[in-house]
């Protein structure tokens, strides 16, 4: 695959105008950028390019089964469709883009994040690109959150201990970091979190715990390890039944 020369974010803001204009002339009736293709600011040589295609009523099997509007801004060198609306797809040259094509009438119903309408047929009208707000998510108790990570933990545990080397991985490593996330989330600036995926942007929300994330997801063959440095770091900071930390201090302890 060729490499392009120019300078990766030029490449994706040149390549999200091509991808616009191509489905003007493929007669959409709208363009609507999300993510970061949404506020080219944030964009680096590591971003895809979110986007919604706006077809006429009608037109949206059109648009979805033949993709050549999309190669007439850039070669493709991969298509692939991964919802029954829309695709991920990758040009030659590397930019790789995730899309879906809506009709106006179902927007309403579609659960996004704002972004940015490029362009609009005048017989579109904009308000339809504006989402709905997203409910504000309930707090989940901080009890809650610990019980469910001590518990992930000891699950994980014990199907490691087993040879379930993949799913105890899962629990102890994904799952209870999931909740050790909830939990030091709770009380901090969420400024850019995504609403759709938590963990996004942790580093720069939460740098004290991002430095701490190392020895809690060191990989599959050290669960034991993380489950450890997990179980610290809740000790530290939250009430933590002693019955079942010495049980999971017993599992970490093992091996075998």
């Amino acid at each position: 695959m060729a490499r392009p020369t120019q300078d990766p974010v030029e490449l994706r803001v040149a390549r999200l105008g091509a991808i616009s204009e191509a489905t003007r002339r493929a007669g959409a009736l709208g363009f609507l950028a999300l993510g970061s293709a949404a506020d080219t600011g944030r964009l680096d040589r590591w971003s895809d390019l979110d986007f919604f295609v706006i077809a006429p009523p009608g037109a949206k099997a059109g648009m979805i089964g033949d993709l050549s509007w999309l190669s007439a801004a850039a070669p493709l060198a991969y298509a692939f469709r991964n919802t029954v609306d829309g695709y991920k797809a990758l040009f030659e040259d590397g930019v790789f883009v995730e899309f879906a094509v809506f009709e106006p009438q179902e927007l309403p119903g579609i659960p996004f994040a704002p972004g940015r309408l490029l362009w609009h047929d005048p017989s579109l009208d904009p308000g339809v690109t504006i989402p709905a707000p997203i409910p504000a998510p309930q707090r989940p108790d901080p009890g809650w959150l610990v019980g469910e990570a001590l518990t992930n933990l000891l699950v994980g545990l014990g199907r490691w201990h087993r040879g379930e080397r993949v799913s105890g991985f899962r629990f102890v490593q994904c799952h209870a970091v999931d909740r050790v996330i909830a939990l030091a989330s709770q009380g901090a600036d969420q400024g850019d979190a995504d609403p759709f995926s938590p963990e996004r942007r942790v580093e720069r929300r939460l740098p004290a715990l991002a430095a701490d994330l190392p020895a809690m997801m060191p990989g599959v063959d050290r669960c034991p390890a993380a489950a450890r440095a997990i179980l610290a770091w809740l000790c530290a900071r939250h009430e933590v039944n002693p019955g079942l930390a010495a049980a999971i201090l017993e599992l970490c302890g093992e091996d075998r």
